[in-house]
């Protein structure tokens, strides 16, 4: 009885402990101009927890970093762009998709000839 409680309470936190990362999609104010604006935010946000990829693009005045949802919020992400200078609008927030293997009836099957 104990070996399945045991088995048990390792599944519960083997499913509980994993990764659910987030693409949090944000506009900066005041906007994104140079370079050194970009480097700003990077260097800044990388240190955030959960935190694992960072991509801005001055051309469309867009901020988005990939975080773990599990150890960070967007509003804690937002805040956290508060504090080095700029105010943020939640263009989106959405979990990021699992690469997934194609099904058997999308792969190529060789045909056979008669």
């Amino acid at each position: 009885m104990k070996h399945i409680l045991f088995v048990f309470a390792m599944l519960v936190m083997a499913m509980g402990g994993q990764k659910q990362d987030y693409v949090l999609v944000l506009t900066p104010s005041p906007a994104m101009h140079c370079q050194s604006c970009e480097s700003k935010i990077k260097n800044n946000m990388r240190f955030e927890k959960g935190v694992s990829q960072i991509v801005t693009s001055i051309e469309a005045q867009t901020v988005s970093i990939t975080y773990d949802a599990n150890k960070n919020t967007a509003e804690q992400l937002q805040k956290a762009m508060k504090k080095i200078g700029y105010d943020t609008r939640v263009v989106s927030n959405k979990p990021v998709m699992k690469k997934t293997e194609k099904s058997p009836a999308a792969r190529k099957t060789p045909s056979s000839s008669n």
